[in-house]
């Protein structure tokens, strides 16, 4: 090969080289040229904080039996609790009232929370409520010259779109990473159901948990949540709870200092353009009704057994899971426009949700080996049972092997479909066998 022919080779590489890191990054961010994300991280990293979170957990102690300590000579206070420490990450989105989202999980189980800025400066912060299901908490700091973050519009984001993921990965402190938005409506993530993840190559580790996901306009589009991972570092899949998702939730909180859920009152599944077909029906999307609860906000508005969902409030229902969402982010009391098509004709009607307060029940009441566990009828459901909406750490229902988002489906071999039906069943026996459908694992727990 000819000197000149080498000199074009290497002219063309470097070319291609610096045309495939140039493309790592957006053109213009406000008109203005990027030769560098620093001016975005510089804006948007003050709003984000280290937060770490301090519990006690209390573990099965074989001593703790009266009769075992009595016959040994052993003390009558058992021992088994140790307080526990850990990392996680926030945003500031409202610097004069000091408030912060961040997950449910990083925070949840708290005894006491500690948030960090990036000057370096601690306060205490306490949590003024949360919500398991879609995993997303507003904690409260009381401090001044706080930076927050604005809010942007997940509803428009697009696969494709460049992004940044500020966080506390493995309790390092201030970290940014960069990618881009890889997958959007990501679900079967998480236990507990309520779920349309925004996905990025963004690297997120532990760590990272409730820490910010930001658009190259510095504004907040994501809580970085989870990752897909077999060794608990990054591999390019990370998750995010949508701002709409967490603002909604926020909204709830700081309006009623809890979460005030819609209930429906429907058991779904999702609906092809095959099954629809078989039923009559032409339309290639949607959420089946297999189930309707007596005196439900469903009964009340006239849907039927066999109608299929397919809007809510003129926004498209494309799967049970995305009905599920839709319901779960709106509050008891809310009026809602339904869309469904019964025999294939598309009707409309109107709906008010019932509370979901009164359809949860505590594990106590129900057997004295579920204790510190909660079971909720989920607004819609399109797999049957009752669901354990939380369990508490070092608890007897923990104890025994269950956990959040579990789904019970019978208890002594007897089918359960509603919280009624799970008190008469249980009420018969002094032993329960539940068993209990875990992602797709199928499982069966002793309650003694």
């Amino acid at each position: 090969m000819t000197k000149t022919r080498l000199y074009s080779t290497a002219l063309l590489l470097a070319v291609a080289y610096v045309a495939a890191a140039q493309s790592a990054l957006p053109q213009s961010v406000k008109g203005e040229p990027v030769t560098s994300l620093a001016p975005l991280v510089e804006a948007a990293s003050p709003a984000v904080v280290n937060i770490r979170v301090s519990h006690t957990i209390t573990r099965r102690n074989p001593f703790a039996d009266d009769a075992f300590r009595r016959f040994f000579g052993l003390p009558d206070t058992p021992g088994g609790a140790r307080e526990v420490a850990s990392a996680g990450s926030g945003v500031i989105v409202d610097a004069a009232r000091g408030y912060i989202l961040t997950n449910h999980h990083v925070v949840g189980d708290a005894d006491t929370i500690q948030i960090s800025l990036m000057d370096g400066s601690v306060h205490d912060a306490e949590i003024v409520g949360s919500d398991p299901a879609f995993d997303i908490a507003v904690i409260k700091v009381d401090a001044e010259g706080l930076t927050e973050m604005p809010i942007g519009d997940s509803a428009r984001v697009r696969v494709g779109d460049f992004v940044i993921a500020i966080g506390n990965p493995f309790g390092l402190g201030h970290t940014v990473t960069s990618g881009i938005i890889s997958a959007l409506g990501r679900t079967g993530i998480s236990r507990d159901g309520y779920e349309d993840f925004i996905q990025t190559d963004a690297s997120i580790n532990p760590g990272n948990s409730g820490g910010a996901l930001v658009n190259m306009q510095g504004e907040l589009i994501g809580i970085n949540s989870a990752i897909i991972s077999r060794s608990g570092g990054n591999v390019g899949i990370g998750f995010a709870v949508p701002t709409e998702i967490a603002s909604s939730i926020m909204k709830q909180i700081l309006d009623f200092g809890e979460i005030r859920r819609g209930l429906l009152g429907v058991n779904i599944q999702t609906i092809d353009a095959d099954a629809a077909q078989a039923l009559g029906n032409d339309t290639e999307h949607g959420a089946l009704i297999t189930r309707i609860q007596s005196k439900s906000a469903a009964e009340n508005a006239g849907l039927q057994v066999g109608d299929i969902i397919v809007e809510v409030n003129e926004k498209k229902v494309d799967s049970a899971a995305q009905l599920r969402n839709r319901i779960g982010l709106l509050r008891s009391g809310a009026q809602i426009q339904i869309t469904y098509i019964r025999n294939n004709e598309i009707l409309s009607t109107r709906a008010e949700l019932g509370p979901a307060q009164s359809q949860m029940i505590l594990g106590e009441d129900i057997h004295p080996g579920l204790a510190g566990s909660v079971f909720a009828v989920a607004s819609t459901s399109d797999r049957g049972g009752i669901e354990i909406g939380e369990v508490q750490d070092g608890s007897p229902a923990a104890q025994r092997g269950l956990r959040t988002g579990d789904l019970i489906t019978h208890v002594n071999r007897i089918k359960v479909q509603d919280l009624q039906g799970l008190r008469e069943v249980a009420s018969r026996y002094d032993i329960l066998f539940l068993s209990v459908r875990r992602g797709d694992r199928a499982l069966m727990f002793q309650i003694r």
